[in-house]
Order: structure tokens, then sequence, then C-alpha cells
């Protein structure tokens, strides 16, 4: 089943929802990066949440990024994601190992460990929204949760997961992202609740091969789910050469002019993807004379 994202209401409009199957997404970063089981299971909470807010996105050129930044071994995870479900994302430290939590499951929460998260909206304005909270348990799925309550003021209830094979590829990937409307009523917001505690793990309904609809259909049980459209969605790097060339111009003639006395090509990697551009002593002379054409 190729990779989409669901939009849904429920409640007569007083919940909006959204549910996402992202395996085909993280394995591809876990192949991209070669990420350990634990990292593979945090960058890939991360990038299924990234895809499902990406498309809350009004415009489509606006961008979102989320960064997790912690004191834990993996330090930091960035994800960007566009308005169309194309998400990228990598980890500080992709070689993570850590053992299994007390729950016996990967312990994400360990290798992220306390810090903060950011949610960073890029609306073509002058300057991007940046909203930033502590942690709460670095399982990425909680910290979403408070974000949204804390930060932008909307109840709303996060559920990620993602499932490993015993050769440490992607089994399953996916989650849900459920929102209260300032009108909901106490009733609504009661059933809400018994279905959320009856959702123990979002791992354990995925492993059980449940579509992003049947997956609301669990958390929206007797609130009248109506599901809208499917978006694809997809690890998607819109890096190019042409495009590193011009990050490249934009460091000055002068630390362009080192390189070329070096007299080695030079390598750049796409954190995003970790694709390598070389670039020959050749073309690092063209793009000097295009630095000194631009003053």
């Amino acid at each position: 089943m190729a990779d989409y994202i669901v939009r849904a209401m429920a409640a007569d409009g007083q919940i909006r929802a959204f549910a996402a199957t992202t395996r085909e997404t993280v394995e591809t970063a876990r192949r991209a990066h070669n990420t350990s089981p634990v990292v593979t299971a945090g960058l890939g909470r991360l990038l299924t949440a990234g895809a499902m807010m990406g498309i809350m996105l009004k415009e489509e050129s606006d961008l979102l990024t989320l960064q997790v930044r912690g004191d834990g071994p993996v330090h930091g995870l960035t994800v960007t994601a566009d308005a169309n479900g194309h998400v990228k994302g990598y980890a500080d430290n992709p070689a993570v190992i850590l053992p299994a939590n007390a729950k016996g499951k990967l312990d994400v929460g360990g290798s992220v460990g306390r810090g903060t998260l950011s949610v960073i909206r890029d609306l073509g304005l002058k300057e991007p929204y940046i909203g930033q909270t502590d942690l709460q348990t670095g399982e990425i799925g909680d910290d979403l949760t408070w974000y949204f309550a804390s930060s932008e003021q909307v109840p709303s209830s996060v559920g990620l997961g993602v499932l490993m094979e015993k050769n440490n590829t992607v089994r399953a990937s996916g989650g849900f992202i459920v929102q209260l409307m300032p009108y909901a009523d106490e009733k609504v917001i009661d059933r809400l609740e018994q279905n959320l505690e009856a959702v123990s793990s979002v791992t354990a309904l995925l492993d059980q091969g449940l579509t992003p609809e049947e997956l609301l259909g669990r958390v929206l049980d007797g609130l009248g789910l109506e599901t809208g459209e499917r978006i694809p969605c997809s690890f998607f790097c819109n890096c190019s050469k042409e495009r590193v060339e011009k990050a490249l111009i934009s460091i000055g003639k002068e630390e362009i002019g080192e390189m070329i006395a070096d007299g080695e090509p030079i390598e750049v990697n796409c954190h995003f993807c970790n694709k390598n551009y070389t670039f020959s002593v050749e073309e690092l002379k063209e793009i000097a004379e295009k630095c000194a054409a631009r003053g």
C-alpha cells in the first residue's frame, strides 16, 4: 500500500483529524541515513507527524520544520514538510544503539533525552513563525500533543508508531492527529477521551494492518467519522547540484578561492537525503567567476 494521509472530521465538525501510513517514507529515510532501529523509530515518528502537519499548511509554497533537540545520544532530529505530502529529515547521530526500555520497546525517549521541540512555519513572510516547548517524554507523540495544547492552544492527541522487522527494515509506520475545535461539547470530549484510553499502542494497531481510515475509526468510534481526501505522501528531497552550487556561491569568493588553492575536488553532502555532490577544481573556478560577477 502506497503511503498516504487522510483528512477527516467528526462530531459535526467539532473534531478534525488526520491519519497516515508512512512505511515507505520511513524506510526510504532509513536506507538513506542507515539509521539504527531506535533512531529509525524516532525519526520515523517525526516524519509521520511532519507529513500530517505539512498538509495543514494553507499555501503550496509554505514549509514546516520540526526540530527536536535533546541531551540524549541522538542529539537532534530535523524534519521538513510541505503542503503536498512531501517530507524529508535526518538525525544528528543516526547510529545510536540503546537497550529496550522498561516496556521492552525501542527507547526513543532515552535516545532523545531532555530538551526542546521547535515548530517552524515558513509562510513566505519576513520572519518564520516559531513555536517552542520543552520535551515532555522525548517519545515525539507526547511532545507534539503538549506542543499543540500549550503553544497553539489546540487540545490535541498525537499517536505515532514505527514497527521494525527483525532485519531492521521498517515493517509498518503511521499515526494520527486528532484535534478538538473550540466549540466541542463535553459529551464529545468525554467520548473521545474514552476512545483514546482504549488505544493502548499505535504500533499494535499498525501491526494488525489497520489503514489510516480504520485507525481513525478506532479513535473516533461513535463520533460520526467523516473521512475526506487521501493525499499521497513520500520522502522527497529537492536538492540538486544546481542548488548546491548556489549555496557555494553564497559563501563568497574568498572561501571558494581557498578550496581552489587546495587543488582537490570537494564533496558537499545534503543532510536531508545524504546525497553527495562533487565539484572539480575547474567547476570551483567557474563558481568563483560567478561570485566575482556578483561583486
